[in-house]
């Protein structure tokens, strides 16, 4: 009869998954502050950064891609994007804040130049992102094929999966072009940063 000793729990394996919970919570909750103190001071200064959404086809605005998913058409429009982008946000990060960042940029990219070709109107939010951090996540358990990628696409869609009808044209006020190439960016993100 052979005996094997039971493994000791690695707390350096807990370590590492609380230390990168934590970074991401940070990371996400820094982002989200900064969005909520933009749109303060574009409150005071009576709309003043609404100029850096992205204006659709003037070459001049292009680099405005980069801001536009930060600032908001007011508190409304940012309270109602505020608690998707946390939790979406969280969860994209928590797997790793370098293919995070990657995934962000990606997403930034893909969705602003969509609306930056399709829109007819000055578009901003952090609906280019949510949207994109949904089909990262959910892309993710389709071609990581890791269980947990799995659940977490699952989970993901179990919670926000109504969301996708905000890819349809309807409301002129909302841009559907910000949120389908936000998720666009996101699969591809997904596709682009799977493992090897």
């Amino acid at each position: 009869m052979s005996y094997l000793p039971d493994r000791p729990r690695s707390s350096e394996g807990f370590a590492k998954h609380g230390a990168r919970a934590l970074s991401s919570l940070i990371l996400i909750g820094s982002v989200t502050a900064v969005m909520w103190v933009l749109e303060a001071f574009d409150y005071t200064t009576d709309g003043w950064l609404d100029r850096f959404g992205i204006q659709p086809r003037d070459v001049n605005d292009l680099p405005d891609i980069f801001t536009a998913p930060f600032m908001h058409a007011g508190f409304g429009h940012l309270m109602a994007n505020t608690l998707p982008f946390l939790i979406l946000g969280f969860v994209a990060a928590a797997r790793g804040i370098a293919k995070f960042l990657a995934a962000s940029l990606i997403i930034i990219v893909v969705g602003g130049l969509g609306v930056w070709f399709l829109s007819s109107a000055n578009t901003l939010g952090s609906s280019i992102l949510i949207f994109g951090f949904f089909g990262y996540l959910v892309g993710r358990g389709i071609f990581e094929r890791r269980l947990l990628d799995i659940g977490i696409a699952v989970a993901v869609v179990a919670v926000y999966g109504t969301m996708i009808f905000g890819v349809i044209p309807g409301d002129p006020g909302i841009s559907w072009q910000g949120h389908l190439f936000g998720l666009i960016g996101g699969v591809l993100a997904s596709w682009f940063l799977r493992r090897g």
